[in-house]
């Protein structure tokens, strides 16, 4: 995966970044002991899986690959591997 870039787009920080605040928002409410602040967060966590969805839609995401780029892919790692 490090070769192809994977995640490494407007789209996958921006989803990444919204859902981590989310997921802290809930912790931070879980330890309080507030279940309003807990679900809270865990909305903002969903709402980072939608604006990242969003993003990718409109052309921030990871574009994907073509077959011609698939099959180069296979090939090249079946002679890496076969040395």
């Amino acid at each position: 995966m490090a070769g192809s870039a994977h995640g490494h787009t407007p789209a996958a920080w921006t989803g990444v970044t919204i859902s981590f605040i989310g997921f802290c928002i809930a912790g931070v409410f879980m330890v309080a002991a507030n279940p309003l602040g807990f679900w809270a967060g865990i909305a903002v966590v969903l709402l980072g899986g939608v604006v990242g969805a969003a993003m990718k839609a409109a052309g921030l995401g990871q574009p994907k690959e073509s077959r011609e780029q698939t099959e180069a892919r296979t090939t090249a790692g079946r002679a890496q591997a076969a040395s």
